[in-house]
């Protein structure tokens, strides 16, 4: 399968998975369905050329469906209809944690053991193919575009992390970023290295364009420092200088994190931003460390180095003042971080800012984005890579709901109406 997506055209390879799902497994269709930006819906994508068609695209909301299932539980569902009706199984497509979306295909009967760790294995195998084929094509942008961007959201996106989770033996990271009305600035990242995890989450001052280019160059800074080798105060001390020089009336704030693969020991830099929250043993505490002076603040100045108490099954939670503006104060932060301590920092880094988003009517002052980290430990890995983890289990069939209307033989994918 690898070797055929490779030799197609990047907008072709899903169509390779499609064929070779039919021709092995009988599948009367095939569909490949990618999360959107929001994580509220999923979108049908697929075949080359369609792109230039102009049918809107088919924009599934995911609340209640089997979709949200599947992604929430990253369990597969099977469903089979009444006598001489077709099965369908819907599977994640997931890459270390990151949900890309949703492999759906129509059988003619119900899967057996071996056919559910065959489309396990596939679904796996397509979130490779999807990455590796992402940078060619902006077919997979396309189809995460279900509402316009505006320029500074389009250029606020492009600041993030390609993969917005990330899970590795000693950890589980995940952030999340809801845009205001206006985009106001606000950027996370992380990145794994050999030895350690390292996280930012930064926030521009100011709205719209003037916020998004001010983020560029906190951001730019912060990575060209991080992968020149440099630690976390020259990190700082870089993204400090660049906005000073070459932004005379911005400042951008942030946190910097930095933690050990080997021994678990943190390091931290509080650039101006707000404290962060730690759950241990069921109780959340505010960590309040020393702050110091925002990134491009006048006159020049130095960070401090600090530590973190970070132990293994403790989850924290790196936010920017957007999930504590006014209309987010009716909610109470703590006691949702505590309600949500058994999902994944996935799962639990989308419904903190769904809450956010719910307690403003839709519509944010200033942007909310938060990171949810969960510490595993040098010694504790929880991480599964066996596609065919719990593929079989009878807990994941449901016989009750209907195929949906508007799926087709081969991936679809459709053209929105206006501009993007």
């Amino acid at each position: 399968m690898l070797e055929a997506a490779e030799a197609a055209p990047p907008v072709e390879s899903l169509d390779v998975v499609a064929r070779i799902l039919r021709d092995r497994l009988g599948a009367v269709a095939v569909s490949f369905l990618i999360a959107d930006f929001t994580g509220s819906s999923v979108v049908r994508l697929g075949a080359a050329g369609s792109v230039e068609t102009d049918e809107r695209a088919r924009r599934i909301p995911l609340a209640g469906s089997v979709y949200d299932d599947v992604i929430r539980t990253q369990r597969p569902v099977v469903e089979t209809g009444g006598r001489g009706a077709q099965t369908r199984v819907v599977a994640p497509v997931t890459n270390r944690g990151d949900a890309i979306g949703l492999l759906e295909l129509f059988l003619p009967g119900p899967p057996n053991a071996e056919m559910m760790q065959e489309i396990g294995e596939t679904a796996h195998a397509l979130a490779y193919i999807v990455i590796v084929n992402r940078p060619f094509t902006d077919l997979y942008q396309w189809g995460r575009r279900t509402l316009p961007l505006s320029l500074a959201a389009e250029i606020q996106h492009r600041l993030l992390p390609s993969s917005l989770t990330c899970e590795a033996a000693q950890f589980a990271v995940s952030g999340a970023l809801e845009p205001a009305d206006h985009v106001g600035g606000d950027t996370f990242d992380y990145v794994l290295d050999r030895d350690t995890v390292q996280l930012s989450i930064t926030d521009a001052m100011g709205h719209d364009v003037k916020a998004a280019l001010l983020a560029t160059l906190a951001v730019g800074a912060l990575r060209r420092a991080r992968r020149a080798g440099a630690d976390l105060l020259e990190q700082a001390g870089q993204a400090d200088q660049a906005i000073r020089e070459h932004h005379q009336r911005g400042y951008v704030t942030g946190q910097l994190l930095r933690i050990s693969l080997r021994d678990g020991g943190t390091e931290f830099v509080n650039a101006g931003h707000p404290w962060p929250l730690r759950l241990r043993d069921g109780q959340v505490q505010q960590i309040t460390p020393k702050i110091d002076l925002p990134f491009g603040v006048k006159p020049p100045h130095t960070y401090r180095l600090q530590r973190l108490d970070l132990r293994p099954g403790d989850r924290l939670v790196m936010l920017s003042d957007g999930m504590l503006e006014r209309n987010a104060k009716a909610m109470d932060l703590p006691d949702l971080i505590v309600d949500t301590r058994t999902l994944h920092p996935r799962e639990a880094a989308r419904t903190l800012i769904g809450a956010v988003v719910d307690a403003s009517q839709g519509h944010l002052k200033d942007d909310a984005t938060v990171i949810c980290l969960d510490w595993h430990g040098t010694g504790n890995s929880q991480r599964n890579a066996d596609t065919g983890a719990n593929l079989t289990d009878a807990s994941s069939v449901s016989p009750t709901r209907p195929a949906p209307d508007g799926y087709r033989n081969s991936f679809a994918v459709h053209r929105p109406s206006g501009r993007w």
